[in-house]
Parts: C-alpha cells; sequence; structure tokens
C-alpha cells in the first residue's frame, strides 16, 4: 500500500504536511531539509519543483523558486538528489509543480523516476481533471503515484464529489481564493468553507493549505479535516535559518506541540 494511505489509516487527525522548494535556499538543501523536517514531526513532506511562472504562488514561493532555479535547480538534479533518500526519510514524500516541466521531463520518465526513488504522489495544480483521466491515470497508477486534486472555497459540491472519486490519497483543501502566504488568522467565511466541506462526508481525507502558519491556524484547521499544509510560513522559516536542522525542528514543533 503507498505510503499516503497508510498514513491516514493510522492518523487520522493532525496529520502536518510540510512543502518547501527544492534547491533553496542553496542547491544541495534538499535532503537536509527533509531530514529535518522529519525529524521535527512532520507527517508528510511536499517537495516544490521550482517553475520561472508559478502563478498560483504568492511572493515568498515565487521567491524561493527564482533563487532555487538561479542555484541551478532542475528536474534532473532534484532526482539526483533524492538518490537513496528512502534510507532515512520514512514518511510519506510528494512532488508538487506545474506540468509544463515534467512534460518537457517526459511524463513516463518523470513517473518512472518518482518510483525508482521514493516519491508516493503528485500534487499538479494546473492538471485538468479530464487530462487526468484520459491521459495520466492508468500512468501514474502504474507507478504507484497517488495524484492529489485542490478544492476551493468556488469549487461546487459536483466538482468536489468527482473530485474524491478521482482521488485516492487525500483531496487538498485551498482555504481561500487567493495566492499562497502566510495569513493572520482562518476568517468565519473560511470555517463556513471548511464545515460545509466536512458535512459532504467525502471519502478522502482533507488536509487544509494557504494561510497556515502558526500552532493556532493548525489547530483550528485541524478541526475541519485531518490536517493541514503548511508551505510559505516554513519557506520564510528556512529562508531567514542560521541552523537549517535546529531551526525547522523547533519550527515543526512549536506547530505540532
Amino acid at each position: 500500500m503507498n505510503r499516503i494511505n497508510t498514513l491516514f489509516e493510522t492518523k487520522k487527525a493532525r496529520v502536518l504536511s510540510i512543502y518547501f522548494t527544492a534547491g533553496f535556499p542553496a542547491l544541495e538543501d534538499t535532503i537536509p531539509i527533509m531530514e529535518a523536517a522529519q525529524a521535527g514531526g512532520a507527517d508528510i513532506i511536499e517537495i516544490g519543483v521550482p517553475y520561472s511562472d508559478p502563478v498560483a504562488d504568492g511572493p515568498t514561493i515565487q521567491d524561493s523558486n527564482m533563487i532555487a532555479l538561479e542555484n541551478g535547480i532542475s528536474l534532473k538534479k532534484i532526482f539526483d538528489q533524492l538518490k537513496g533518500f528512502r534510507a532515512k526519510i520514512h514518511i510519506p514524500v510528494v512532488m508538487m509543480g506545474y506540468l509544463n516541466p515534467i512534460i518537457q521531463y517526459g511524463i513516463e520518465a518523470f513517473c518512472q523516476k518518482c518510483k525508482e526513488v521514493g516519491v508516493d504522489g503528485l500534487i499538479l495544480p494546473d492538471l485538468p481533471m479530464q487530462q487526468y483521466q484520459d491521459d495520466y491515470k492508468e500512468l501514474f497508477e502504474q507507478y504507484g503515484l497517488v495524484n492529489t486534486f485542490l478544492i476551493s472555497p468556488q469549487t461546487s459540491e459536483k466538482r468536489i464529489r468527482e473530485i474524491d472519486e478521482n482521488t485516492s490519497g487525500f483531496i487538498y483543501m485551498v482555504s481561500s481564493h487567493s495566492t499562497t502566504g502566510a495569513k493572520t488568522g482562518i476568517s468565519e467565511e473560511q470555517i463556513a468553507y471548511f464545515e460545509r466541506v466536512k458535512a459532504m462526508n467525502l471519502k478522502n481525507p482533507r488536509l487544509i493549505g494557504f494561510g497556515i502558519s502558526d500552532a493556532e491556524t493548525f489547530t483550528t484547521a485541524s478541526n475541519y479535516s485531518s490536517g493541514a499544509i503548511i508551505g510559505s510560513a516554513f519557506i520564510k522559516t528556512v529562508k531567514d535559518s542560521k541552523n537549517l536542522s535546529e531551526d525547522i525542528q523547533k519550527y515543526i514543533q512549536s506547530v505540532v506541540n
């Protein structure tokens, strides 16, 4: 069974997924960040594949993408870095990115590499459902990759149920109709959205992302879902760090404890 499915079968609440950009802040920081995130208590690691036009992301993640690309990161380099990571990292690992670099790399070659190094799943925000069903679903399944779709407050119930039907890992609940970024607090409007989706009794677990940054927002999100995803706030921690391992562990523990 895929590590993602196993995780959600064994841990029903307060699942923390940590997103970071590969090759940031320095080119070879990818594995050290993963090791520190696991040691700190993260349940899932999302590796961001840098792209020159990350339209869904706010300034923090866009900036990390640019720096990583300037550092020389590429999909080939990421896979080189990930060789043998399963000797140390036992938690689920997901690759998140835009479709264009993956198509350029070659979809099947990409899936083969993911399986080879030990990646468990994919989050491709700009992959249309129909294209997934027609072109990629069988391929992803062949290589044991769980595909995660995103929903937002604007997503209709019909669409949410279609996504639930075509998901086998977890659903990424975007907390607001905006780009990524750490924001202060969670609004009543967002709570109403969380409650509405919770009441749908979907078959897949849900993780809430966008605007989750600390223990308070993590706990609030976890009251309405299986847990949450932290990206921008984690990337800020990494960017400002003088001691990556120490600061990452300290930050994650401040969120989950």
